[in-house]
């Protein structure tokens, strides 16, 4: 019985251990990503001024829309971090209701940024057009794919909670998606005080 008690206890450990091992390896993916987005952020702001007598971030740029956006996104980093409480305190339904509305604000920033870059693309403003909308697309396209990639995590999530409920495993994979998704919100801040407020006062 005492060997069976001490069993457990180090298999608990030995889970608890991986478990922070993640989270360690994580922040360094991060870290290499946050990385390429300065690289990303880098080239915009050398190629923002080489518009080529064409489409200039003044005449392209909708600051409503990019606000819009913003509230969207950290609306969603909100109702995220909301969802990890829930979770740490039991409350699956409560955890499960706030992804869907993590998802739901992730899904409108991404509507609206899929149809600006439609509206561009519709008046000739491509990424082939000048330097600037290269680093443009480049930049922002990077961390729509990124949010993507979120979303399609936060499904899985959701029905990894639904299913299996709160467990050592779905925690740390929930603590990794909010980490990813804040990170996302940080960048996006990055680009709207970067891309967006420096390009139209340029």
């Amino acid at each position: 019985m005492i060997n069976a008690i001490n069993s457990q206890e180090i298999k608990m450990r030995q889970l608890e251990e991986s478990a922070h091992n993640k989270i360690f390896g994580f922040w360094i993916y991060l870290m290499a990503d946050a990385i390429i987005f300065g690289t990303f952020f880098a080239v915009f702001v050398v190629l923002v001024r080489n518009t080529t007598d064409g489409h200039t971030p003044q005449s392209l740029f909708d600051l409503g829309n990019a606000f819009v956006e913003t509230i969207a996104l950290l609306t969603s980093s909100l109702t995220c971090g909301l969802a990890m409480l829930s979770l740490n305190a039991g409350r699956i339904k409560q955890t499960l209701w706030l992804l869907v509305a993590t998802f739901i604000f992730g899904g409108i920033f991404l509507t609206l940024e899929i149809r600006e870059f439609i509206g561009f693309i519709d008046i000739g403003a491509t990424p082939q057009s000048s330097g600037f909308l290269s680093g443009f697309f480049s930049l922002v396209g990077l961390h729509g794919f990124h949010l993507s990639i979120g979303m399609i995590w936060m499904l899985v999530m959701m029905f990894q909670l639904a299913f299996k409920g709160s467990t050592l495993e779905t925690r740390t994979r929930l603590k990794l998606f909010s980490l990813f998704w804040h990170f996302l919100d940080i960048i996006w801040i990055c680009i709207f005080s970067i891309v967006y407020l420096m390009g139209v006062s340029l």
